[in-house]
């Protein structure tokens, strides 16, 4: 076997280990998936305590709406699209220290959510600080101030639910709330994505692929 043989067949198989753990083979969430998702999540809002009647109210709606998003599952990828207004005067959240700022509210809920996510395949993508007050507003009040912007990738909406439905993040998402004054955030399906992983990281092997051919040619 040739070198440059071995070179592109290790360079495949890193491609391939890649590629298989970045994209979700299980296809659309069924029946069974649904329901059990729907009652982790009933379960989790019941070990919160009793809910005042307005927080009840709210808890249903979420979860209808939690319930159509995985029903009309495609299967496919999706970018969460994250608006936010960070609070700046964030009341005390137990587990925290009294007196912490937003930001150091949002790292508490943030170091138990990454590790949730990356090991599902799930990364931030972009984030950034905004420069200017909306300069476009229609139909939407109180929303001319946004801090940051950040889009959050989910390899499928199975791994979305494998990590909101986690009982272990049901008490750390109390950190999120404290830390913001508003936030909007709402689920897309790519049909452009220039920057998907996959695709960057084939380019980046085939370069490096025909880099040790030539190398190794001469």
């Amino acid at each position: 076997m040739s070198k440059n043989y071995r070179n592109w067949l290790v360079l495949i198989t890193l491609y391939g280990i890649f590629f298989v753990w970045y994209t979700d083979f299980g296809g659309k969430l069924n029946s069974d998936e649904i329901e059990t998702y729907l009652v982790k999540m009933q379960e989790n809002n019941k070990a919160k305590g009793i809910p005042s009647s307005e927080e009840l109210d709210m808890s249903k709606v979420a979860l209808k709406k939690i319930e159509k998003f995985m029903r009309e599952d495609s299967g496919k990828q999706f970018l969460m699209v994250n608006n936010i207004d960070m609070s700046n005067n964030p009341e005390d959240v137990q587990g925290a220290q009294p007196g912490e700022t937003a930001n150091q509210l949002m790292d508490r809920y943030m170091e138990h959510m990454y590790p949730e996510l990356l090991k599902r395949a799930s990364h931030p993508i972009f984030a950034g600080n905004s420069v200017l007050q909306a300069v476009d507003i229609v139909g939407i009040e109180n929303a001319e101030d946004w801090d940051s912007m950040a889009l959050m990738r989910y390899k499928s909406r199975r791994a979305f639910m494998e990590v909101v439905s986690n009982p272990k993040m049901s008490g750390k998402h109390n950190f999120k709330v404290a830390a913001l004054d508003k936030t909007i955030a709402y689920p897309v399906e790519p049909f452009l994505y220039l920057s998907d992983p996959r695709m960057l990281l084939a380019l980046i092997l085939i370069i490096l692929g025909l880099v040790l051919q030539l190398r190794f040619r001469g």
